[in-house]
């Protein structure tokens, strides 16, 4: 499980805060409250520490009592918290931790959606590296936490051979060769026909993938691999045709659009002053 950076966290609150928060300042400090998180949809929980990060970088003395778990279903208008503190500083952290909240359960929600679509064929829903700028550990997080897995985190952990590296290196058969030589990681390569196919499952990759593929040519690939690599199916997957996809045979799917296209879940926080 990937925890937030501090460092991050700090520029988050940066971002929003600058030089102090001068609507907030109306408030005397020492007035106390509680507050509410509510949820105005259906979602999978994510993002718990996230949220936890900004509310204690802002003031540590704030309590906050989760009333779900990481990747929790949970129903529209379900509370997901509660937080006991300076009413000043729920005030000031409201923003940022509701935007990461929201956003990584957001992230969490269409994969379950995708996770769900595919139960039963075995195979695996994989994110890709279209993610958000600066929070690429926190999206693949809450992949996992929506049933999904996490293919390569950056261009350092997996080699993926794609069109323009084969064209560079001469050859699919040259450029998994020269990975071998000078990686130890997991290789991968992409095609986009069943001739490319063959001449990379020759030549022994750990993973194949199938970009763009029909059915048709996927179950075919599927059958000539007999289960020999990896197989992976990409490009244009959406919540129509995945089942089907997963049903050719293919190991993983990767979809893009759990990262990319995101819409930030509907979350509300309300307070209730406290008297003594």
């Amino acid at each position: 499980m990937s925890y937030p950076n501090s460092e991050e966290i700090a520029q988050f609150v940066k971002e929003d805060l600058g030089a102090g928060d001068v609507t907030a300042a109306i408030i005397p400090a020492e007035t106390q409250a509680t507050a509410t998180v509510i949820t105005r949809e259906a979602m999978t929980v994510c993002g718990q520490q996230w949220f936890e990060a900004v509310i204690y970088h802002i003031d540590a003395q704030i309590v906050i009592d989760w009333q779900v778990e990481e990747g929790q279903k949970v129903d529209k208008d379900a509370l997901l918290c509660k937080l006991t503190g300076s009413a000043r500083h729920l005030l000031t952290a409201e923003r940022t931790a509701l935007n990461l909240l929201q956003t990584l359960a957001a992230t969490a929600s269409i994969t379950r959606r995708y996770a769900d679509a595919v139960k039963g064929t075995g195979c695996k829903i994989l994110d890709t590296r279209k993610t958000l700028p600066g929070l690429r550990k926190a999206q693949k997080h809450a992949v996992k936490c929506g049933g999904g897995y996490n293919h390569r985190m950056g261009l350092f952990d997996a080699v993926l051979i794609k069109e323009n590296h084969i064209i560079a290196a001469g050859s699919i058969d040259k450029a998994i060769s020269i990975a071998r030589q000078t990686s130890d990681v997991m290789i991968e390569v992409e095609v986009e026909n069943l001739s490319e196919f063959q001449q990379a499952l020759a030549a022994k990759p750990d993973r194949i993938m199938l970009d763009n593929f029909s059915r048709e040519d996927m179950k075919t690939a599927v059958s000539i691999n007999n289960s020999a690599v990896e197989l992976e199916a990409s490009g244009n997957i959406t919540l129509a045709t995945i089942r089907s996809i997963a049903e050719t045979g293919v190991d993983y799917i990767s979809v893009g659009a759990l990262t990319k296209n995101v819409n930030a879940i509907d979350l509300s926080m309300r307070i209730q002053l406290n008297h003594e």
